[in-house]
């Protein structure tokens, strides 16, 4: 099987890539990987956290650069990400987990699904896509973070996560994760948005057999719901739904309802079986 992570060519890192992770919940219980979108930390999972901890026990996972973690020299590719991610399962002895991932963070888990399916046992697909062109935007994009900083993309980001009407109704939580954007290092987000400018995951798709769960945000600007329907269509029995008045960051506007189809009990969504 090919590595659909399109890796720039004559470019690999030497050694897996260094994720820095936690692991806690009820002793015994399945694991669940939480992978991040990117710009933000495992605080985007914070709203959900003792829901899913009654349920599983959770790897969390930073990406490079981002929440303290280490940002090795770029760029990357979603290969070296997924790599990451599998050390991380080797290294607390974890032959198999389930994977839930926003943005970025779902990216790496349909690669790793297409790409080694004996690791992965089930999937959620949160306001993701297989493939996000231009490839030019996200290397342009790296190269004003790496000149002008994260501040300089920070309102932008904003109104992709957030729609004005969770931003005027929360203004304190749009503020903390543009504060925590801000803090991201440049290196690890410029490598990350070379990982998205090389990806291509459409081809492989049919070949995820993991039980798999796509969950859109209404309102999303950045992955909007045909991009999800496109991952359901394509994946034999994945499940779609749609989460009304969400944006990108469907799970930190609309917690309750992200979980609830995550765990098979939708509540305000609109959806269709597949």
């Amino acid at each position: 099987m090919p590595d659909t992570g399109r890796p720039t060519p004559g470019h690999a890192l030497s050694v897996p890539m260094p994720l820095t992770a936690s692991l806690d919940g009820p002793p015994g219980a399945p694991v669940l990987v939480l992978g991040n979108s990117l710009g933000t930390s495992c605080a985007v999972w914070k709203r959900q956290l003792p829901a899913l901890r009654a349920h599983f026990r959770l790897l969390r996972f930073e990406l490079p650069g981002h929440g303290g973690s280490a940002a090795p020299a770029g760029p990357y590719t979603l290969g070296d990400l997924g790599a990451g991610v599998l050390a991380l399962l080797d290294q607390h002895d974890i032959r198999q987990a389930g994977y839930c991932g926003i943005s970025l963070g779902g990216m790496i888990g349909m690669w790793l699904a297409a790409n080694h399916p004996d690791r992965i046992g089930s999937l959620g697909l949160v306001c993701t896509s297989a493939y996000l062109p231009p490839a030019s935007g996200w290397l342009a994009r790296a190269d004003q973070v790496q000149v002008s900083g994260l501040a300089s993309i920070s309102t932008a980001s904003i109104g992709r996560w957030f729609t004005p009407a969770f931003v005027n109704r929360e203004p304190a939580v749009a503020a903390a994760f543009a504060a925590e954007l801000e803090r991201t290092d440049p290196v690890g987000y410029s490598g990350c948005c070379a990982a998205i400018a090389g990806m291509d995951l459409r081809s492989s798709l049919r070949s995820v057999t993991a039980p798999t769960i796509v969950i859109s945000g209404a309102e999303d600007p950045a992955t909007p719901p045909a991009h999800g329907a496109a991952i359901a269509s394509a994946i034999r029995g994945a499940r779609l739904a749609v989460i009304r008045g969400a944006a990108h960051l469907a799970n930190v506007s609309s917690p309750g309802e992200v979980t609830a189809v995550l765990l098979g009990q939708p509540r305000t969504v609109s959806g269709r079986p597949r």
